[in-house]
Formats: C-alpha cells, structure tokens, sequence
C-alpha cells in the first residue's frame, strides 16, 4: 500500500492528533485504537487514515458517553477476605510508605490486563490499567510495554507491575491533596496465575525471566498497600485499554463508566419545557441499541460456542470470584486399566519378525 501525498498525510495527523485530547478528557475506550495508530504518524498510509476515520465516526456515534462523579463506595462484600502469614517470608518487613506531613487517610480500586503480542512487528505486548476512586474512573493507561514476553503469564505479570507501581504514585498523591484513603486498594485482574503468584506466599515461581515483576508485587501485598484478586474476563473493564474491540463486546464493561445514569445526561426538566429533549431521546436510543445488539451477540457466543466455554463458565457467574487455591496438585490417575489393543487376524509378532518372512 502506496503512503499518503502531503494533503492526506495532514489530515491523518489532524485526525489522529484530536483524539489525544478527548482522551485526556476521560474517553478512555479509543486509547488502544490511538496508541496503536499513533505510531504510524510519520508516514500514514491509506489503511491507516480509514481506520483514524473509523474512530471518528465511533466518537460520533457515542457521543454522549460521559464520567460521571459517584461518590458512594464499591461494593467488595463479596470478595473473601484472606489472610496469610508474611511472617515466614522474605517480605516479613514490608510495609507502606506514608508521608509523615500527609493528613489521615478514601478507597481506590484498579483493573489491569494485558494483551499478548499486540504489535506483530515487535511481538510487543499491551498493557491497560484503570484506576477507580470510589466508582469515578480517575486515571488510565494503554501503552506497549517494555519486553517481549513469550507468554500470557509473563505479560500479565508485568502488566500487574506497571498496576502496582501507578497505584502507589495515586496513594501518594491523594495523600499529600488531602483525600483520605480507605485500607488496601482493591488490584483485579482476570489472570488467575499471576493472581495466585502474587496472593499466596507459598506459591512456587516457576518464570524466573518475570521473577521480579512477581516479587514487587508481592512485597505490595504483603505491605497491606493492594489486595489483589480475580474478576472474570469480561467483566474486566481493562480490556477496553488492552485489546482491539467492537463495541457490542464491550459494552458491559463500558456502560456503568461512561453512562452511569445516562437518563440525567439529557436537559433537566426545565430545559425540556423551554424546548425539546432530543439529546435525552438520542442517549436512551443508542443505550437501548446496544444493549440489544449485546444480548444477541451473547445469545449468538452461546449457542455456536457453548461446548468451547464449559470450564470457564462458572467463573463468569459472578462479578468477582475469589482467589483460587495453589494449583500444585497432585494429578488423579486414571482408573481404567491399560490394555493393549491388536487388530484381529494379526499375530503378536514383531515387526523385525514379519519383515523377514516377508522377504522370504
């Protein structure tokens, strides 16, 4: 494919430049899409412009999306809470870090997920990361990491690293702005390997190459800094910040962040006297709209690929499942006995055997 003249190369830049600023002002479900683009900003070709045009014509279509300030607390009762013993580890001695001048401590929750070989060229992974104050999404990351990681495991790890680390720099922050924080904040991830490496003290570390990745992240544990656990796949908002994705696939995930409440998004009642509500009509089409298209793509993914899905669906029923135990276990042997299997009419013969009576 031929790159664009100077006229389309200006456009694509236009286009693709716009959307770092809305971005910025919390529409956070076309980052992937524009990191990914951003790259080729030096010398666009055709295929690159149609795709920056289709991210218009996605931020046209849900216009209406919004970050709406919820002050009330997430609910975690339903999150077990486990308890183990650092003190036999080496992180017996962790402990967070507070600024002594910092007034008291409000509760933080964060999502986390990666994104295997995202980039085809480099075999980079993608990590996403989303950090909520109470249920008001605050801060958001999509960008390729560092290394080039062979695994979903050793992407995961980093991507729970990358998590960490901005957590710490958030606690700090809203420390030092007066914002009280409540306990642990609360890391999910739909890993549940990385999750159990980094939850249980006892766990073996097999990937020494994500070693350390593990071990920060173990240290913030067990400094009381993060709770981390599992969330189902696809109720893991941050794979909107990892993956390429249509919007019926999403739409779960991204509807209790950008329209929470979308019925106040349109004039108030005053407004609706005065004039008319057509904004108000517009936000409860395009809802009404996607929720059906969502629930005929369910209904589609669960009739074509119902036997592919049998061992994971029973961690998809709740929103949040909790921390699995180790997975070193013994296997169970199998009960049937072996038995040697011979076609009728054949002789228990070897086969040097009948290769000399063949040649006789």
């Amino acid at each position: 494919m031929e790159p664009l003249n100077e006229d389309d190369q200006k456009t694509h830049q236009s286009l693709i430049g716009a959307p770092q600023w809305v971005i910025q002002i919390g529409r956070f479900d076309i980052q992937t899409a524009v990191m990914t683009l951003s790259r080729f900003r030096a010398m666009p070709r055709q295929g690159h412009l149609d795709r920056v045009k289709r991210i218009q014509g996605h931020l046209s279509n849900v216009r209406h999306a919004t970050i709406k300030s919820r002050t009330d607390a997430p609910d975690c009762s339903n999150i077990p809470v486990k308890l183990h013993d650092w003190e036999c580890s080496c992180y017996a001695d962790a402990k967070e870090e507070i600024p002594l001048d910092a007034p008291a401590p409000k509760g933080m929750t964060s999502f986390f997920d990666a994104n295997l070989c995202h980039d085809l060229v480099s075999g980079k992974s993608v990590t996403g990361v989303l950090h909520q104050l109470n249920k008001t999404p605050v801060d958001w990351c999509s960008k390729l990491q560092l290394t080039v990681e062979t695994a979903t495991f050793g992407s995961e790890c980093v991507a729970a690293r990358t998590c960490h680390e901005q957590v710490i720099d958030l606690r700090l922050a809203l420390r030092h702005l007066g914002a009280p924080i409540d306990g642990p904040t609360m890391v999910l991830g739909d890993n549940e390997s990385v999750i159990n490496s980094a939850a249980i003290p006892h766990s073996k570390m097999h990937k020494r190459w994500v070693a350390l990745s593990c071990h920060r992240v173990r240290c913030a544990v067990a400094a009381g800094i993060i709770n981390i656990h599992h969330i189902a796949g696809k109720k893991n908002p941050a794979d909107v910040l990892s993956k390429h994705w249509d919007l019926p696939s999403v739409w779960n995930a991204m509807k209790p962040l950008l329209f929470w409440n979308w019925k106040l998004m349109g004039p108030s009642a005053e407004e609706a006297k005065e004039g008319s509500n057509i904004e108000q009509k517009d936000v409860a089409k395009l809802v009404s709209k996607l929720d059906a298209k969502c629930d005929v793509k369910a209904a589609a993914r669960g009739k074509g690929q119902k036997n592919n899905h049998v061992l994971i669906e029973g961690s998809d029923n709740d929103t949040i499942s909790p921390v699995i135990q180790s997975t070193n276990q013994s296997r169970v042997p199998s009960s049937r006995p072996r038995t040697e299997v011979r076609p009728k009419g054949k002789d228990a013969r070897s086969n040097a055997e009948h290769k000399v009576e063949q040649k006789r």
